[in-house]
């Protein structure tokens, strides 16, 4: 359909609406039936209107997201430097005298661990593709940068998906040292 042809036809719709909602009714029972029908069509219009609103993507979109991105690797880093100091210290404990339960915490941590390092991996590469996609609206191709930077956002929801494992498995760990705790008084 030809772009002066489908605007005529909005228009058309847009009128019809208008003449619908706007006319002069004479039971209440009709009135508040019409009523709905014109908030229902216009609450459709206006949805129809937005979707169809291309999205714009400019070079300061992806820019928002650099210091949510750099302040959780940073976060990242911090948990990932708290859980090595803690493994090092349990693994001497370990060596000086073994013990089942370290050996479980020990591999709780070691798992955790992994989990960091992938949320790192995640985290950076949404970082890289926020970048990327910068680069690419500089260089004028604006619906390639929109899917690097769909992707930079899918990276971030795995990063921040794994964020939340590691916190289960933090609880685990904190499960096993309170059990710890509870076998050392009985």
């Amino acid at each position: 359909m030809p772009a002066g042809e489908a605007q005529r036809t909005e228009n058309n719709r847009t009128t019809e609406h208008r003449r619908t909602c706007n006319s002069k009714l004479e039971t209440p029972n009709s009135k508040l039936r019409t009523h709905r029908t014109c908030y229902n069509r216009g609450a459709a219009m206006m949805l129809e209107e937005a979707l169809r609103i291309p999205m714009e993507l400019t070079l300061t979109t992806p820019a928002l997201l650099f210091p949510a991105i750099s302040l959780l690797l940073l976060a990242y880093t911090n948990r990932f430097l708290t859980l090595a100091a803690l493994m090092r210290e349990l693994y001497t404990r370990y060596k000086a005298q073994p013990d089942p339960k370290i050996k479980r915490q020990l591999a709780n941590l070691r798992y955790r661990i992994v989990i960091i390092r992938d949320m790192q991996i995640f985290g950076v590469s949404s970082f890289f593709f926020c970048v990327l996609c910068m680069f690419v609206l500089f260089a004028g191709q604006p619906t390639l940068g929109k899917w690097i930077f769909g992707g930079s956002l899918i990276l971030l929801l795995i990063s921040l998906g794994l964020s939340l494992r590691e916190i289960q498995v933090s609880i685990d760990a904190l499960t096993l040292q309170v059990a710890d705790l509870d076998d050392d008084e009985a």
